[in-house]
């Protein structure tokens, strides 16, 4: 169903302030154009791709743990309902949720710092640009055009962060970088419902696989009260029950403190428009000071206890040298590239190699490794 122009804030984005697309198309019947960019990226070969992509453990580790694509679901989900209680676009919302992580690597975190290490001589690597660069340029499903013919809005809420070198090179899509704008609401709210998912499906994520254990949960603040609440309300209640209960109660905490501190931040700069949106100094859509210091707190701790767990830390060591491997050979010798990656390496090889390693789903880097590396596959 549409998002009903009568239901959203004056400052929301609608259809009506949408600065359009690249490429003129005629309206769709029986949607909103925020409905259109997020049916095309559900749609893109990117997409499917995410179900492969690591988000903290690599795929093949274990078939309950989070991928890039459950990530992407649960942030979207996150974000419609924070969306609708502030009565922004939540089609927009979703639309940018879904595809936020369309350009990350595989192999996470650790995939993109190889990556970008690669491409140092040759203008870096960074997921939110190409993420933006798969929906412009790489996604290959239209006629009229290439990649999705996305929204400006749409655009403008996946590319997170950007170098003013970069933002330079976007045309109007980077000038709010270096004007120093702020994206729509709706763009700011996407970038704290990821932090919600990921830092909450982390601690599951974690506590499954026993690489972080309950005791030491229980010293972080806002597990430790959420956890307690759980207990106080179910006597008894231990395990898988305990956890899900706890993390639920930290992810409502953090949206109700979302919505609170975001609609005394509209009250406190007398917002109107989107246009006053844009010209505020900073972000409107915020954690509560209070709330900011108990996430930062667990984030301190899932990065020395999790990330940089010698377990997860040696999974990653493996994913950066084959990331590495794979760009030395492609550069090397381009005719390795499949056919349609040496035509685009003609005209840029660094980046095209880039194109096609950060496009690969996890197994498929390793399967494309074992067959340049692996004497047995010759």
């Amino acid at each position: 169903m549409t998002t009903a122009a009568a239901t959203l804030a004056s400052y929301a984005v609608s259809e009506a302030n949408s600065r359009g697309r690249v490429h003129a198309e005629d309206h769709p019947a029986s949607r909103s154009e925020f409905q259109r960019d997020r049916d095309r990226i559900i749609h893109s070969t990117a997409f499917r791709r995410l179900e492969y992509k690591t988000q903290v453990f690599v795929n093949h580790e274990g078939d309950l743990f989070r991928t890039r694509l459950t990530h992407s679901i649960e942030v979207a989900q996150i974000g419609r309902s924070l969306a609708r209680a502030m009565d922004l676009n939540e089609d927009l919302v979703e639309a940018i949720s879904l595809a936020h992580d369309l350009g990350h690597t595989p192999f996470g975190h650790a995939g993109q710092d190889a990556l970008n290490e690669c491409m140092r001589e040759f203008g870096g690597f960074e997921h939110n640009l190409q993420s933006l660069r798969t929906v412009e340029l790489l996604e290959d499903h239209y006629a009229q055009f290439d990649g999705l013919n996305l929204t400006y809005e749409t655009r403008e809420g996946i590319l997170k962060h950007c170098s003013p070198r970069n933002a330079a090179l976007l045309g109007e899509l980077g000038r709010r970088f270096i004007d120093k704008k702020q994206p729509s609401l709706e763009a700011q709210l996407c970038n704290l419902a990821d932090e919600i998912a990921y830092n909450n499906h982390d601690v599951d994520d974690g506590l499954r696989s026993q690489i972080i254990t309950l005791e030491q949960l229980e010293g972080v603040d806002v597990f430790a009260r959420h956890a307690n609440d759980a207990r106080s309300r179910y006597p008894g209640i231990a395990g898988r029950k305990l956890i899900h209960e706890t993390v639920r109660r930290m992810i409502n905490a953090l949206a109700l403190d979302l919505i609170a501190t975001t609609r005394r931040n509209i009250a406190d700069a007398a917002v109107v428009t989107l246009d006053d949106v844009h010209n505020c100094s900073a972000p409107l859509v915020a954690f509560s000071d209070e709330m900011r210091s108990e996430q930062l707190q667990l984030k301190q701790f899932l990065r020395e206890n999790f990330y940089w767990h010698y377990v997860v830390l040696r999974e990653m060591a493996k994913a950066k040298r084959i990331i590495a491997e794979l760009f030395d050979a492609f550069m090397s010798d381009i005719r390795l590239l499949p056919m349609q990656h040496q035509e685009r390496a003609r005209e840029d090889k660094a980046r095209a190699v880039a194109d096609y390693i950060a496009g690969m789903t996890d197994r498929y880097a390793m399967k494309e490794h074992r067959r340049l590396f692996s004497v047995g596959n010759v």
